[in-house]
């Protein structure tokens, strides 16, 4: 019996390329999409199930949510930049609004359909950079992606029947690099960082965004359990790796270190 794969925003670049590739080896594949385009009618083209489902209203994703099937792997991979500035400069509603559509509308649909996954489902969902520092000019995004880093391990620590793991996909040619052009010097020293990527090779290639999260999707919990994967940077797939990861629970979550300096020596 094939597995199924629930694709939140299966219209975007990654979310397409997967849905692409785990069809034809043959999963029931279920996505979803904000507008109508060709992409989408390729897609339903191909077997894929399609419901429409608006990040940004609550009664789409109460709707859209309805309508999945049990599912063995749900991944989420919408994702917006917007808005690009400093914060205090930024409009408030703007940014809340991107707050929901990367953070919370996502855990919205997690919620919804916990209780129709079959055992040993997985849940995947996406990070971004900021993880190591504090990039200027993306507040909304980053603080996001950090919030979804540490929820992975939340969830993993109240779900222990259920695999949740981040997968941070790197440089990768897709169009949430938009926003950073459409906003110019609001974008600061990241405009012209991210006009010399995506005019160079050294983006990550899609297909090792998908092997990672086809790796992630077949590794046990005690591997991949609420942990943060660099796509890029990352050994996921090397058995040394699997090996140090099944046994320290710490490696790839969001820790501080150095603790042991804020510790005086009694005298």
């Amino acid at each position: 019996m094939s597995k199924t794969a629930i694709i939140i925003s299966a219209s975007s670049d990654i979310g397409d390329a997967m849905a692409r590739r785990w069809k034809k080896t043959g999963w029931n594949v279920v996505g979803t999409y904000r507008t109508k385009s060709d992409k989408v009618n390729e897609l339903a083209g191909e077997g894929i199930k399609l419901i429409p489902c608006d990040l940004s209203n609550k009664e789409s994703i109460v709707k859209a949510c309805s309508q999945f099937p049990k599912w063995d792997v749900l991944v989420l991979c919408p994702g917006t930049q917007d808005p690009v500035g400093k914060f205090a400069e930024n409009n408030f509603d703007e940014w809340e609004e991107s707050i929901k559509v990367n953070l919370t509308s996502q855990l919205r649909i997690v919620h919804a359909l916990l209780p129709n996954r079959n055992k040993d489902a997985c849940v995947m969902f996406f990070a971004g950079g900021g993880t190591n520092n504090a990039p200027q000019n993306y507040s909304a995004y980053t603080l996001s992606k950090i919030a979804l880093i540490k929820m992975t391990e939340l969830l993993d620590a109240e779900v222990p029947d259920t695999r949740f793991a981040i997968v941070g996909p790197g440089w990768v040619k897709t169009k949430i690099h938009e926003s950073t052009l459409k906003a110019g010097k609001k974008a600061g020293s990241n405009l012209s960082k991210t006009k010399e990527k995506l005019s160079s090779n050294e983006c990550t290639p899609m297909n090792d965004v998908l092997d990672c999260c086809e790796w992630i999707a077949a590794s046990p919990r005690k591997v991949v359990g609420g942990r943060n994967f660099s796509v890029a940077f990352d050994k996921w797939g090397d058995e040394e790796l699997v090996n140090k990861l099944k046994e320290d629970s710490d490696i790839y979550k969001l820790r501080r270190f150095g603790n042991d300096l804020l510790i005086k020596e009694e005298k």
